[in-house]
């Protein structure tokens, strides 16, 4: 007897497997052919609205499971409020600017960027952003989220950019907007700026070292103690190869500095607190030196010393950003390379009592450019710097 025929069972079209790996995207084709997202939103027109405002992905490669995760999880928030009463419609959107497209576009052996205009190069980014705009459009779809996909934003149409362009006036006529100089973090190797949000920092092999810079113009205030030809301030650097960029030295105001005479003979200027580590890093006797005076770090402000590789001075200044979490107390401060060095150097040239500006002795590929290493790539310069300075 065929046991099925004596149970009441409902008679349905639904088979007896799921077997979704091979009905889910004919499930979803139909949801696609059926408009059910056009369908689903105009059934809430006039209801209360929720506009869920979608940060883009960047248009530089196939989705992967973080992108594939935030999408669904939006898509869930869109759906549930369609189907709890809101007027809620999605655009999808991508964001076409920036660092990942150019560098997915410089990965590419046949691009050649030194041969090319910016407008042939940001044409190849173009036509990179939307061949992954499509591509990952589909991807979605493929998730099953539901939106307006003929109708997304994309950072890169006109109407976007003349939207900016708008705001941006909008500032200028009100005076917000200034012509100025402000330090980036730069990337030699895809030679653009980068965000803060895009640096990723890591444990790093460094050269440390110290550096004396002979005192040069005192303003009479250090003879009296010691033997100014024998006389340097001391600095502290974990990147030799800025020395080239060197045009000034901070200390804090409100520090005591000692004029520390070492066996040698020489005198340094270090801060108190750090003259004994100094020493130790050094393989100086500290029992064996003798403190010659002590003084306020704002005594020393605008006296000069001799750049230790170059025929020109390096000023003084007192900037609050000098602490005693290592060093010297002593800041060595290249205004090209520093976002502290710059502001210091900034806030004294605009009071009228420096005339640092901004030199900046490496170019865009990492370079060097001053007379010295001119055409050294920075790194290698470091040494170069190094083996200078102990000669």
């Amino acid at each position: 007897m065929d046991y099925n025929q004596t149970v009441h069972l409902p008679q349905t079209d639904f088979p007896m497997r799921a077997g979704l790996p091979k009905r889910e995207p004919d499930m979803l084709q139909e949801m696609y052919d059926h408009d059910l997202y056009n369908k689903m939103v105009k059934r809430n027109e006039g209801k209360p609205s929720f506009v869920l405002h979608d940060g883009p992905p960047y248009a530089n490669g196939n989705i992967h499971i973080g992108t594939a995760l935030n999408k669904i999880l939006k898509d869930i928030i869109v759906k549930h409020k369609n189907m709890t009463g809101h007027y809620a419609p999605y655009v999808p959107g991508w964001d076409t600017h920036g660092l990942p497209i150019e560098s997915a576009v410089l990965k590419d052996k046949k691009v050649k960027r030194d041969e090319m205009t910016t407008a042939q190069f940001r044409t190849k980014c173009r036509e990179y952003a939307e061949s992954y705009i499509a591509k990952m459009t589909e991807q979605f779809k493929r998730l099953g989220v539901l939106g307006e996909w003929d109708n997304p934003y994309i950072t890169l149409l006109p109407e976007f950019e003349a939207k900016q362009i708008e705001v941006f006036g909008k500032m200028a006529e009100k005076g917000l907007i200034y012509k100025g100089m402000k330090p980036v973090y730069w990337c030699p190797a895809d030679q653009t700026a980068l965000a803060e949000a895009e640096i990723e920092y890591a444990d790093d092999p460094c050269t440390t070292i110290f550096v004396k810079f002979p005192v040069r113009d005192d303003k009479g205030k250090l003879g009296q103690y010691a033997d100014l030809s024998k006389t340097y301030f001391v600095i502290w650097t974990t990147t030799p190869w800025t020395i080239p960029g060197n045009f000034a030295i901070c200390l804090n105001a409100e520090f005591d500095y000692v004029l520390l005479q070492v066996p040698s003979g020489d005198v340094y200027v270090l801060a108190k607190d750090l003259a004994e580590s100094v020493c130790k890093a050094a393989h100086i006797d500290y029992e064996a030196c003798q403190v010659l005076a002590t003084l306020k770090g704002s005594e020393f402000e605008l006296m000069t010393a001799t750049h230790p590789l170059f025929d020109r001075e390096s000023v003084i200044l007192n900037g609050e950003h000098v602490t005693l979490d290592a060093g010297s107390g002593c800041v060595h401060t290249a205004p090209g390379f520093g976002a502290e060095d710059f502001q210091i150097c900034q806030q004294y040239d605009k009071a009228g009592l420096t005339h640092i500006g901004v030199p900046v002795p490496v170019n865009a590929k990492g370079v060097m450019t001053d007379e010295r290493y001119n055409g050294q790539f920075y790194a290698k310069g470091n040494d170069m710097v190094v083996e200078d300075l102990e000669k």
